[in-house]
């Protein structure tokens, strides 16, 4: 098995042990990329997620050139129909729904499909009284569908909003990278922002910015360290603690059984 070599400090690690330490480099602490079954297997309890909108599929609302053929070509290398997973699911035995982006197809935009099961994931979060949690990863809109991408972006925040207002939980967890028209909706609407280390966080591009205010930025300029100091974030966390982190913050806003909270008041 070829070695790791880390994209940040060029240090190899055997993939083996690399795996193993959540594949993030024992350097320099670079979180790679993951795909949503090993994110889902990093998070949920085993055996516990139950999938939804298994079947919804994109079509090509705009005629694009070749943009139906490239769907299907990432749907058979990815083992994905969409460029997010929704489901259900326990974490360390607490419930709660939950949405995993996945950049390896077509960059996790959002498009039309995207949108629609990230708003029925926060129905199903409000009708159940269930806490909401999404790793978000994505270049933005999915521009191939046109100003219908665009039109996600109000649909989610109606949805967010609306669970909001029933009093539930919706916790974000931002991975490399959360930009575009996702971090301007949904994934900037948690009541709790996490995250990972080092991810790039923004809007518009570095190079973008800069051209259109004629000034330099920051070296780390939209990293999860920047944006923390600044406010946007709540907390950066580890891979190797979200779990953990996870089930806490579900248990003390009071969801699972009354055992289960009568715990982590004891603890």
């Amino acid at each position: 098995m070829d070695d790791f070599i880390c994209p940040q400090c060029k240090t190899g690690t055997r993939m083996e042990d690399f795996v193993k330490n959540y594949q993030v480099c024992p350097s320099c602490s670079y979180h790679s990329r993951l795909s949503w079954q090993e994110r889902l297997k990093l998070t949920a309890d085993e055996g516990s997620f139950i999938e939804f909108d298994q079947t919804l599929d994109s079509e090509n609302p705009i005629g694009y050139p070749g943009y139906r053929e490239k769907i299907t070509e990432l749907q058979r290398e990815n083992g994905i129909r969409e460029a997010v997973v929704t489901g259900r699911c326990t974490i360390q035995g607490y419930p709660a729904v939950l949405g995993i982006m996945d950049s390896h197809f077509m960059m996790a935009s959002m498009g039309s499909v995207v949108g629609e099961k990230i708003a029925r994931l926060f129905e199903y979060g409000t009708e159940q009284g269930l806490p909401v949690i999404i790793f978000t990863a994505s270049g933005g809109a999915r521009m191939q569908e046109g100003v219908i991408s665009l039109m996600q972006m109000a649909k989610t925040s109606g949805a967010v909003a609306r669970h909001n207002l029933a009093g539930e939980l919706y916790i974000t967890v931002m991975t490399d990278p959360t930009t575009g028209g996702v971090t301007a909706s949904f994934a900037s609407l948690g009541d709790i922002i996490i995250a990972e280390p080092g991810v790039l966080i923004g809007f518009a591009g570095k190079r973008v910015i800069q051209g259109t205010i004629g000034q330099a930025l920051p070296e780390k300029f939209q990293t999860a360290e920047f944006v923390y100091e600044h406010g946007f974030v709540d907390m950066i966390a580890r891979r190797d603690s979200m779990r953990n982190l996870l089930s806490q913050l579900i248990r003390l806003h009071g969801y699972g059984t009354e055992e289960q909270r009568k715990t982590v008041c004891q603890n």
